[in-house]
């Protein structure tokens, strides 16, 4: 198989991307290209299977760095709290990338189909890039394809996208997807009080209690948190508050004080010393650093530029 022509095959079948995620045709499936916005990658992200076709992404989770190469992939196993920065290719290629949103019913019903003890336990609990095999790349061609043919999507989408799937279940963050389809459903109550969390990002958090709802003692349920999420629960609160604030600032006359106070801030003075260590400037002026990138993109995209 030749990687590169399989490679030139997705940038050509994804050359109507822009810098905007794309929805496709195919369900859960969604291209970017281009000079993606830092403050546009600053977001909570779906679960989900990325592909870095063209060029390099760094995604920020926690302490922790993702350093995407082309052609190599990461897996997000649940809603997380992230940053991102895009950088085009060696020879001023724009960056490309897809990504499959990952669909746990469709990942539970194929490790059921698959022999329980077929897996390797070997794992950094950090996250990584995987480099991406010529298994993985011709199986994102054969779905890429699709979008010629749309009449096909129903009947073939689904297998190429249990393949995907497979093959990484198969790779170095494969045990991450595993987790969050554990037997004794200790993952899916995390993903349960992640998914509360993110729903109420603004109110306090009792983490004994979350804990004990999920038949956890707090220190298992810790444990398992930021084994997942590579964050502590008040750590993954506290991004999202943070990533909340700096849209409401960005794209509202909301005050800084007021901002604070509505995303579950007490303190405005510790609001503004914790979004100036995430972000690297203090709010009011992030912010209007970002509404000036924002117009910037805007006059570029209506001269077609």
């Amino acid at each position: 198989m030749d990687i590169q022509k399989s490679l030139d095959e997705i940038i050509e079948l994804t050359a109507h991307a822009s810098t905007e995620p794309t929805q496709t045709a195919i369900p859960g499936v969604m291209i970017i290209k281009g000079d993606v916005p830092e403050h546009q990658l600053a977001a909570v992200y779906e679960p989900m299977i990325g592909f870095v076709v063209q060029g390099r992404k760094n995604i920020s989770i926690g302490e922790q760095e993702i350093r995407l190469r082309a052609p190599s992939y990461c897996v997000i196993p649940t809603e997380l709290p992230a940053m991102g920065k895009v950088f085009q290719g060696k020879k001023g290629e724009p960056y490309l990338s897809v990504g499959i949103r990952i669909n746990h019913d469709t990942l539970l019903k194929l490790l059921n189909d698959l022999p329980k003890n077929n897996w390797n336990s070997n794992h950094s609990e950090d996250f990584s890039a995987c480099p991406a095999t010529p298994d993985f790349i011709d199986a994102w061609v054969r779905l890429l394809r699709l979008l010629k043919n749309p009449r096909d999507i129903p009947a073939l989408a689904p297998s190429y996208e249990r393949e995907i799937l497979y093959r990484t279940l198969h790779g170095p963050e494969g045990w991450r997807l595993r987790k969050t389809c554990m037997e004794e459903g200790k993952a899916s109550k995390i993903r349960q009080a992640i998914l509360w969390i993110r729903e109420n990002y603004s109110k306090g958090l009792d983490v004994q209690q979350i804990a004990t709802k999920s038949g956890m003692a707090v220190t298992t349920f810790h444990r398992r948190f930021k084994e997942i999420t590579g964050l502590s629960p008040i750590q993954f609160q506290k991004q999202l508050r943070l990533l909340e604030a700096r849209k409401i600032l960005a794209f509202s006359d909301a005050s800084v004080a007021d901002t604070a106070f509505e995303v579950g801030y007490e303190s405005p003075s510790q609001f503004n010393r914790e979004y100036s260590r995430l972000f690297g400037a203090s709010p009011a002026r992030d912010a209007q650093a970002l509404r000036q990138v924002e117009l910037g993109h805007r006059d570029n995209f209506n001269r077609g530029l």
